[in-house]
């Protein structure tokens, strides 16, 4: 194999406006805007890039000059972009965000081009050039929320995916609920926030150990749940709910911490770290994140 691990999700053009500066509806303040390879499946392919794994990506990009400038942007960066799909006669994806110093103030999402392809990026996994139904993928593959609720409710009962070691993120608050389908799969581990997990059970949770909790109620095998500042929490249907506080940092970005959270953790797995140890890594490495360590 070529790659540690399936990246499947949106890859995308991330535009995002940085102010230091309170906004309110209507408001025009200077700042910076950057521009780089986003998407919550290319923000962990980044990630685990940074722990020494490699990333395969499977995702829908379009045939024109931005989709080749994003590839090799992919490729530079270590990516392994042979399985992504190019769709005909459609735009690149974007993602647009304007942050001030209390976080994200709005954000849209244009992934339009990736739902429209659908299971056309999934090809590689039937098709023998990573597997098949008669002999499924058995290693890690990070799902994200951007695919339509149609075809994550079809990668549950895929013969392809019955093996697989899925990680699962929404793209959004919004999203959350697409996921559904997957608390059941045997394999799944999802990665939400607590306001997602609240969206997944129709409750308001207090506490990530509390949506956890709620989550693994509801039929979940296992689940990951953050909650910005305050304590992380790991979730097991048969170990329990385990818990890790967030170190406390000065927040200078928000867009893509989620995503470092999760491969930072998926990371920490793989390497073979304990539960409590990967929680806490995890958390440091996103703490990390935000305050711009890297910046």
């Amino acid at each position: 194999m070529t790659q540690d691990i399936l990246c499947i999700g949106s890859v995308l053009w991330d535009v995002i406006g940085r102010t230091p500066h309170q906004m309110h509806l209507g408001s025009d303040e200077p700042g910076r805007i950057t521009r780089l390879p986003g998407g919550v499946a290319m923000n962990i392919a980044m990630t685990l890039h940074r722990f020494g794994l490699r990333s395969a990506l499977l995702t829908a990009v379009g045939q024109d000059a931005e989709g080749d400038e994003l590839l090799a942007d992919c490729t530079a960066r270590g990516m392994v972009t042979t399985f992504v799909h190019r769709s005909s006669g459609l735009p690149t994806d974007r993602y647009m965000a304007i942050e001030g110093p209390s976080g994200l103030t709005a954000a849209v999402a244009d992934a339009h081009t990736l739902e429209a392809a659908g299971d056309a990026i999934l090809a590689p996994l039937e098709d023998g050039r990573l597997g098949s139904s008669k002999a499924p993928y058995q290693h890690v593959i990070a799902l994200d929320g951007n695919l339509t609720q149609d075809l994550l409710q079809d990668i549950c009962t895929r013969a392809s995916f019955a093996q697989a070691d899925l990680r699962v993120a929404p793209a959004s608050p919004g999203k959350a609920r697409r996921l559904a389908p997957l608390m059941h799969h045997k394999g799944a581990t999802l990665y939400v926030n607590r306001e997602e997990a609240g969206y997944l059970t129709d409750t308001l949770f207090d506490t990530a150990a509390q949506a956890a909790e709620g989550l693994i109620a509801a039929g979940a095998h296992r689940v990951l749940v953050t909650d910005g500042s305050d304590a992380a929490a790991d979730g097991h249907h048969l170990r329990g709910v385990i818990q890790a506080p967030c170190p406390e940092v000065q927040v200078r970005r928000i867009t893509g911490a989620g995503d470092t959270f999760m491969a930072a953790h998926i990371a920490a797995e793989i390497e073979g770290q304990l539960p409590q140890d990967a929680l806490e890594t995890a958390q440091k490495s996103a703490a990390r994140y935000v305050s711009g360590e890297d910046l």
